[in-house]
């Protein structure tokens, strides 16, 4: 990340839907393929168009982008930063950190590869209109995760079985 400037950071890669970076291989092969292939899928589930840019990173870099970009100290789960221009395909960049996604999916009991993709389709889901921000629109939001994540043949990631209560309370993405 370019440390002089306020802007969001600059488009990742260009080409496909939804592109993950890991260049410092927070993920084993395994979960990268994983992921990589239900992200394809979720595209068609949520049949989007334009680029996805994911990036990932560990605890210390999420929390000097959480710093720059919304002036919070420590890590989050994840930043979005949707540049897409009226009438055009998404173009959309999202920060995710694993540390984090791993620490929930051990609460959870899912695999952190499955919260990661949990991740990407929330932000995605912001971009495309959704919000989270009282019970009934959480409601809505976590309806369609659940959708996507039931028609990819992952099923529901986020806190299974948890009420839109819990859901809303956990959300800080």
């Amino acid at each position: 990340m370019d440390e002089s400037s306020d802007e969001p950071p600059q488009r990742m890669c260009r080409s496909g839907v939804i592109e993950f970076l890991d260049p410092d291989r927070l993920l084993d092969d395994q979960a990268s393929h994983w992921i990589r292939q239900s992200a394809s899928l979720a595209e068609k589930a949520m049949s989007l168009y334009g680029e996805v840019r994911v990036r990932l990173l560990d605890d210390a870099a999420m929390a000097q982008a959480h710093l720059r970009y919304l002036d919070e100290p420590g890590p989050t789960d994840v930043l979005t930063f949707d540049m897409t221009e009226p009438g055009m395909g998404l173009d959309v960049d999202i920060l995710v950190c694993v540390d984090e996604a791993r620490r929930q999916a051990a609460v959870l009991g899912h695999e952190t590869a499955q919260e990661i993709l949990l991740y990407v389709i929330h932000g995605v889901l912001h971009c495309l209109g959704y919000d989270d921000h009282d019970e009934a629109s959480a409601r809505a939001m976590h309806a369609e995760e659940d959708r996507v994540l039931e028609a990819i043949g992952v099923g529901a990631v986020y806190a299974p079985g948890s009420t839109t209560a819990d859901s809303i309370e956990r959300d800080s993405i």
